[in-house]
């Protein structure tokens, strides 16, 4: 395999005695908006058998022609190319299509939004622009991915980008890296539904496959199937719908529509050949001493795709294990990029009887009943994420996996790509908090959401209480600097506002072992620890459960300079000390700027960047710590020359630049009861990164650092002995690479899908806590009954359905779709 090049785009057409019009798409792709040099066209000659090679090769000498004996199929044929090809990016692109010139770009910056972007499907129109090709995909229950508004008008409303369960082959893009974990297209297939395939599997792997209308490419549309008879390619289509089913449907789904899919699809063989299968009941006389009977091709394909998928069980069997050890989503969560699938696509009336009958006898039009999951978070949502955000969005990533779920900030959110809504509530909006409250079975929230909403104070629903962050001491330290009875006040207000979310609370949420014991006694002291929550559950690890901070399980990458010689007075050979996060009045920055000063007395090459000072919150003042650690580095002739701080805030997805630039960790705080409880998220950015770090001790983190040498742990306030820690950890070659093993080896119990185990496992489950009322447990479980999805007929179905086209594709989709209704009654 070629070696890999980052940026590069690497485009496969697949050419089958087509050598006019490959030689036409390559002349078009010569004109797109991107680098040539970064643009690597392969074209796989694909056992044509006439003079193809040779005509490519002559009128595009600069392609990598890939040459084969036999006609592989378009799956083949794509593996092929890509095995060739050397690009971070695959771009598939039919030999009888044309790309637009920003194509390639609109694509590229698409992926560029979000590294789980693991495929971009293209908009495609036909050769003229007029027609739809692709705008959206569908699944139909029984196997069969098709496109929605092929063949109509393009729609006056310009498609939105959105998020689908597959792109057309003709023109869609995928990451190198997840094409080959997914091992490419399935070339069982050899043509037909492999696309399909390929996006099912993408996202039940947690990808993302990303729809991008600006990324457009135009189709030709040639009848390829016509010179070998309609029942090929009905062949085709039947066996390798039932191969896309069995592969990837959940097990429990799976037995409810294989058989209804396998007796559907010999009722269509049945039916398009105007067949009639009573010819053989006993009580139909005559033709029995008839051997054979003329049976029309259409008829036996279908009987001939059922039974070429039953030879083909064992090897299916291990892509569908493999499938299913892997996958990371359930079907259910994709329900939403599934479609319409209540598609009988044939609409002989003998068909639709047969159709019907089956929709009816088997449960395959309706997905696994979802738990609707309502997560609150005071901070605000966008490029700039601070704690509680962090975790209320990893929350809501993990639990959107099963469940359907709604992210509320209190405080605004930006317009950002997710797998699950982001909504904007204002404190006290009890209106449009009230119609998410009736809408969830379970309410996840941190901070004051139950202070400010009345409708969570009553709610009935199941409330998980995140406490990771006692605010209560949080206060004493925050508001040591004002009057005594505003200090008093606020220490006081934010107990009042935990005790209520202590005795309402269904599930809580704690960062630590330290924590859980400081809880238990809190809920204690509130009655919260009783016979009824006890029973069963002695260690409560029902009632609180320890889910800490988090990090990504994917390592940071170095994308861009950001420190070193970037910013003036750091050096690309200088050693960066990172204070990752913000500066608050509870931490002592003070003694780390004294040893920073000490330290370059010796060595002149040390740097101390503080990466935050202002919040994005802006209901958090910048702290006076801010302004008296600038004065002291300023005293000490350290400002700007070996201590430097951030005037802001630094976005989320770019911390990974700044952790990856520097050196060593730092966390120095005082000791007081805040310290004891707290959980330093800071310290899991240095794990990610693998940073060794000096910490003071007194919290969680100290005593993990001290038992997994991740560092050194200090003393609070001791200068001297927090310069010569800071010394080792810089230079000291042999404990550095000691650390940064320990570190790897420990970072990932802290992964966000272990750290937050214990509420996916409990929204898994959900329930009331055992003293919370039975009345309570009843009145929730019956709304949830209440909203279980029906399948809806007549009138209201045609309102659904006619909602879903205006919403994808305009109301001239709308209007098409009455006429042909109309027109078919």
């Amino acid at each position: 395999m070629p070696k890999l090049r980052p940026g590069v785009v690497s485009v496969v057409l697949v050419n089958f005695r087509g050598a006019d019009d490959t030689i036409e798409a390559i002349g078009h792709l010569g004109r797109v908006d991107w680098p040539q040099e970064k643009l690597e066209i392969v074209v796989v000659e694909n056992g044509s058998g006439d003079d193809s090679a040779e005509r490519i090769r002559a009128a595009a000498p600069h392609v990598n022609l890939v040459v084969s004996a036999t006609n592989d199929g378009f799956a083949g044929g794509c593996n092929r190319g890509v095995a060739a090809s050397s690009g971070e990016f695959i771009a598939l692109l039919n030999n009888d299509a044309r790309p637009d010139e920003q194509w390639v770009r609109a694509a590229v910056d698409r992926f560029a939004q979000d590294d789980a972007i693991g495929a971009v499907a293209s908009r495609v129109l036909d050769w003229d622009g007029t027609l739809v090709d692709y705008i959206g995909s569908a699944m139909t229950w029984y196997g069969m991915g098709y496109k929605p508004f092929t063949a109509e008008p393009v729609p006056s409303m310009p498609s939105k980008a959105q998020d689908v369960l597959f792109g057309t082959g003709s023109a869609m893009f995928v990451r190198r890296h997840v094409y080959d974990a997914l091992g490419g297209f399935d070339e069982r297939y050899f043509m037909f539904f492999e696309d399909v395939d390929l996006g099912w599997r993408l996202n039940l792997r947690g990808w993302r496959y990303a729809y991008e209308p600006a990324s457009l490419a135009y189709h030709k549309h040639h009848a390829s199937m016509a010179e070998f008879g309609p029942y090929k390619e009905t062949y085709l289509l039947e066996r390798n719908a039932l191969f896309t089913l069995y592969k990837n449907l959940e097990e429990k789904a799976l037995h409810e529509a294989l058989p209804a899919a396998i007796a559907l699809s010999i009722r269509r063989g049945v039916t398009r050949s105007e067949l009639d299968s009573t010819a053989f009941d006993l009580r139909k006389p005559g033709g029995d001493d008839q051997t054979a009977i003329e049976i029309p091709k259409q008829a036996v394909s279908a009987m001939y795709a059922i039974d070429q998928f039953t030879e083909n069980l064992p090897g299916l069997r291990r892509s569908r294990d493999e499938v299913q050890t892997t996958r990371t989503v359930s079907d259910s969560m994709l329900w939403r990029l599934f479609g319409e699938v209540d598609a009988p696509v044939y609409q002989a009336e003998n068909y639709l009887d047969g159709y019907t009958n089956l929709v009816t006898a088997f449960d395959v039009l309706e997905p696994t009943q979802r738990t609707r999951v309502v997560i609150v978070t005071g901070d605000p949502i966008g490029k700039k994420l601070a704690g509680p955000a962090i975790r209320a969005w990893n929350m809501a990533e993990l639990l959107s996996h099963d469940n359907d779920v709604t992210l509320v900030t209190l405080t605004g959110a930006e317009p950002i790509d997710a797998p699950f809504q982001i909504v904007h509530v204002r404190p006290g909006d009890d209106s449009s908090f009230g119609k998410l409250e009736q809408w969830a079975d379970v309410i996840v929230f941190q901070g004051h959401a139950m202070a400010v909403f009345e409708t969570l104070r009553q709610s009935d629903k199941i409330l998980v209480v995140d406490i990771y962050d006692p605010m209560h001491l949080e206060q004493l330290e925050q508001g040591r600097e004002l009057p005594a009875a505003q200090w008093a006040q606020q220490v006081s207000d934010a107990t009042d506002v935990l005790n209520e979310q202590l005795e309402r609370g269904d599930f809580f949420l704690c960062a630590s072992d330290r924590q859980k014991m400081f809880w238990l006694g809190q809920l204690a002291a509130l009655g919260r620890i009783n016979p009824a929550n006890y029973d069963g559950d002695p260690d409560l690890d029902g009632l609180i459960s320890i889910a800490p901070f988090g990090l990504s399980s994917t390592p940071p990458e170095h994308e861009r300079d950001v420190l070193k010689g970037v910013l003036p007075g750091i050096g690309t050979d200088d050693k960066l000390l990172l204070w990752s996060g913000g500066l608050y009045n509870w931490f002592d920055p003070k003694t780390l700027i004294r040893a920073v000063a000490a330290v370059s007395e010796r060595r002149d090459n040390v740097r101390l960047f503080f990466q935050g000072t202002k919040h994005p919150h802006p209901g958090v003042p910048e702290m006076a710590i801010v302004a008296e650690s600038r004065a002291l580095a300023e005293e000490l002739g350290a400002l700007d020359r070996s201590v430097f701080f951030n005037a802001s805030w630094v976005d989320y997805a770019e911390r990974q630049n700044y952790l990856t630039e520097a050196d060593a960790g730092v966390s120095t705080h005082f000791s007081h009861i805040e310290t004891t409880f707290s959980f330093r998220t800071r310290i899991l950015d240095y794990l990610w990164a693998e940073l060794p770090m000096v910490v003071t001790e007194g919290d969680h983190f100290a005593e993990l650092v001290a038992a997994e040498n991740l560092g050194i742990v200090v003393e609070a306030g001791n200068v001297e002995q927090l310069a010569e820690a800071l010394e080792k950890v810089l230079f000291d070659e042999a404990f550095i690479a000691e650390a940064k093993a320990n570190i790897h080896r420990v970072r990932e119990r802290y992964y966000w899908q272990a750290a937050l185990a214990p509420l996916v496992d409990f929204v898994a489950d959900a329930h009331h806590a055992g003293d919370r009322s039975a009345l309570s447990a009843r009145k929730a479980a019956g709304a949830a009954r209440d909203r279980k999805r029906r399948r809806r007929t007549g009138l209201a179905r045609d309102i659904e359905r006619a909602v879903y086209y205006l919403r994808t594709a305009g109301p001239s989709a709308v209007i098409g779709k009455v006429k042909k209704r109309l027109k078919r009654r």
